[in-house]
């Protein structure tokens, strides 16, 4: 699923928003969870999952076509652990 899908979904099962104010509110959850981890924090939304930031440090790696050392610099990434009710969803025989 992509953004504009989410946001015809919700749109559908809430007629009495404008199209236009369900994308202001999906961008607006969005660009709070992406500044939320830009500042080092955690989102958690409960039954969903955490999302976190990891450091992976520097290190010699290696680019595979030609074989040789290339220093690769230290970055952040984001990390996400999924919650026990989706999990638990996932997981059920059907």
């Amino acid at each position: 699923m992509i953004k504009s899908e989410l946001v015809q979904i919700i749109a559908a099962r809430n007629p009495h928003l404008f199209l236009r104010d369900v994308e202001n509110i999906v961008s607006a959850i969005f660009d709070e969870i992406t500044d939320a981890l830009a500042d080092g924090n955690r989102v958690e939304l409960r039954g969903f999952g955490a999302f976190s930031v990891k450091n992976r440090p520097a290190r010699t790696g290696r680019n595979p076509r030609t074989g040789d050392s290339v220093q690769v610099e230290e970055k952040w990434v984001p990390f996400f652990k999924t919650g026990k009710e989706l999990r638990e969803r996932l997981n059920a025989s059907k």
